[in-house]
């Protein structure tokens, strides 16, 4: 009995960092979305190309003290030549998907962004069938089903559609399945960490993205300058989501290492469900019965559908023993500085 209650009480000892890892998790990422939607709305700051590159530059900042400077995570050794040829295609994708991350959020609800995300593995399933012909399991299909169906509700019901913010939501779900395939082979022989993976991609994010937003957003954030009252304190709340956005990454870091791939899986589908109820109690964005119920069969879907890629990465392992396992690092190439995500990032086998 002594034994008992002793083993019990290590287990749940065990767990507390694992629960505290994905408690902050969730705060970061609810944090750098409302702070988002807060500056696009609130702020008036209708500028979304100008906020991803503060929060490039932030987080460029940031993994550079990080890592040269804190020592808290050793530098991964990149070839020069392997930094364009490599690291610049994947930044290019990488700040693709954050930009219409951030377009989608100055003109949706957080609810029908976070929602439309989470289509995310279905984007990947079906690019990596009709681009690279790789097969799938009939279970990996069926698991989409309700994914698919959940959107699509969501969709009809949604009491604030706007019909550009939806397709940039859209279109960052194909960014996303892009850059995880691309990781795949471009990063290929680099065991990325969320942190290195920051260090080398915002610095040319920050290159892609700052001609663009000077030229299209310049005039228009001079103007914000002199119209705006409380410059001052809009500009804490800008570069502080930007903060927020590299401490996220750190966030995820100790998540992954703290939690098993189910219990990654479904905290991750959870985040989605407290980001969509903080939004609501902080914008009061009208839902309706039916749009909640096609957000709660998306999430629903999307845990089974991590649930089938555990089951099929199990099986795969079971059925040839002598194959060694590949390290647990693996989503460290898909946390690409998740800005607004969010990001629903591929799930962690």
């Amino acid at each position: 009995m002594e034994e008992g209650k002793a083993a019990f009480g290590t287990l749940n000892w065990t767990m507390v960092p694992a629960i505290l890892a994905i408690i902050q998790w969730w705060g970061f990422n609810v944090t750098v979305i409302i702070m988002n939607k807060w500056i696009f709305q609130k702020l008036d700051f209708k500028f979304p190309l100008t906020v991803s590159c503060v929060h490039f530059i932030c987080s460029s900042i940031g993994a550079y003290i990080a890592i040269k400077v804190l020592k808290m995570k050793p530098l991964i050794e990149v070839e020069p030549e392997d930094r364009w040829r490599r690291i610049f295609p994947m930044s290019f994708v990488f700040c693709i998907n954050i930009v219409l991350g951030n377009v989608s959020l100055r003109y949706i609800p957080v609810s029908f962004m976070q929602t439309i995300k989470s289509f995310t593995p279905a984007t990947t399933v079906i690019l990596q069938w009709m681009v690279w012909r790789k097969y799938f399991e009939w279970r990996i299909w069926a698991s989409l089903v309700p994914i698919v169906g959940g959107i699509l509700l969501t969709s009809v019901t949604e009491l604030s559609f706007n019909v550009f913010g939806f397709c940039a939501a859209l279109f960052g779900c194909l960014a996303t399945s892009t850059k995880t395939i691309l990781a795949e082979s471009l990063l290929h022989g680099y065991k990325f960490d969320s942190i290195n993976t920051v260090y080398y991609m915002a610095p040319f994010a920050t290159m892609i993205l700052a001609v663009p937003a000077i030229l299209l957003e310049g005039g228009g954030v001079i103007n914000w300058f002199y119209t705006h009252e409380e410059i001052l304190s809009s500009m804490i709340i800008i570069f502080g989501s930007g903060v927020a956005a590299f401490c996220l990454n750190f966030s995820i870091f100790y998540v992954i290492h703290s939690t098993t791939a189910v219990t990654f899986n479904v905290a991750g589908n959870l985040k989605v469900a407290v980001a969509v109820l903080v939004s609501w109690m902080i914008f009061r964005n009208p839902i309706s019965a039916m749009n909640a119920i096609g957000c709660a069969i998306t999430l629903m879907g999307c845990t089974f559908y991590g649930y089938v890629r555990h089951l099929l990465s199990q099986q795969s392992a079971s059925s040839n023993p002598g194959t060694p396992k590949t390290p647990r690092t693996p989503r460290g190439l898909m946390e690409m500085l998740p800005l607004v995500s969010t990001d629903k990032q591929d799930d962690k086998d």
